[in-house]
C-alpha cells in the first residue's frame, strides 16, 4: 500500500508526480497488469522457462567475450 502525505506548498501537479513514482517502485502497476487476465499455470511456466533460456544465452555470450 502506498501512503502520500503532501509536503508544505506542494502544489497537486508535484504531488501526483510523486505518487506515480511510488506506485512504479512499489510494483502495483505491474502486479495490476499481470493480473488483468488469467493466465494458465502452463503458460506462466512456460514464459519463465523461455525468460531461463534468454538468460542463460545471454550469460554464455557474455562469458565468450
Amino acid at each position: 500500500m502506498v501512503k502520500l502525505t503532501l509536503r508544505e506548498r506542494e502544489s497537486i501537479q508535484e504531488a501526483v508526480r510523486r505518487f506515480r513514482k511510488l506506485v512504479e517502485r512499489s510494483g502495483i502497476k505491474k502486479e495490476m497488469r499481470r493480473r488483468e487476465y488469467y493466465e494458465k499455470p502452463s503458460e506462466i511456466k512456460r514464459r519463465a522457462r523461455l525468460r531461463a533460456e534468454r538468460r542463460g544465452r545471454r550469460n554464455r555470450m557474455l562469458a565468450g567475450l
